[in-house]
């Protein structure tokens, strides 16, 4: 047996950055937000991040700022285009485009390419049923040691919880929205 020759498999450098589990959940906003400021601040160290955004599919000012970013921010939806609401019964679409969504994030973390990976309203697509809470429970079993993940959105399930490192939520004391204000572009949308 030749002891000089080298494998097969690429041999895996040492880890100069330790990665951790984020949960940004809550009634109040910011979660998105947090995420995106995190993502921002990566940038601007030359690290790339990886959004995904599960149940969003409608244009939005995040969506035009990171094409101004790329290619160290990469932001991808996982919905359809209209808005959907959480009264009305979901179709065999969302199911699959949730299931795609958690794959394509699985890939980019597994690609070596980035940091960061964002998984937006995650935790709102396993509370309506639309992705099965196992499922991203494995997902997190397959971190890398070196890749910091996010998991944002409100109904964090408290499995997720006692796997991140870090939790921060939300508190919505007052909002705007009770007086009927609509969704504002480029503050909310």
């Amino acid at each position: 047996m030749n002891s000089n020759k080298k494998s097969d498999k690429p041999e895996r450098k040492p880890c100069a950055f330790r990665g951790y589990v984020q949960v940004y959940t809550g009634e109040g906003k910011g979660k998105t937000t947090a995420a995106l400021g995190l993502a921002l601040r990566a940038a601007g160290h030359g690290f790339r991040t990886y959004v995904g955004q599960f149940l969003k599919g409608q244009p939005s000012g995040e969506i035009l700022a990171v094409r101004k970013l790329a290619p160290l921010i990469t932001i991808e939806q996982f919905g359809r285009k209209k808005f959907l609401k959480v009264t009305e019964d979901f179709e065999e679409e969302d199911y699959r485009l949730a299931e795609a969504g958690l794959k394509k994030c699985l890939k980019a973390m597994l690609s070596g390419k980035y940091l960061i990976v964002v998984l937006d309203e995650v935790n709102v697509a396993i509370n309506l049923g639309l992705l099965p809470e196992k499922k991203v429970l494995e997902f997190l079993d397959r971190k890398p040691e070196e890749v910091e993940v996010i998991l944002t959105g409100r109904y964090a399930p408290e499995s997720i919880l006692a796997r991140a490192d870090l939790v921060t939520e939300m508190v919505c004391r007052k909002h705007y929205y009770e007086k009927g204000v609509r969704a504002r572009k480029g503050i909310e949308k």
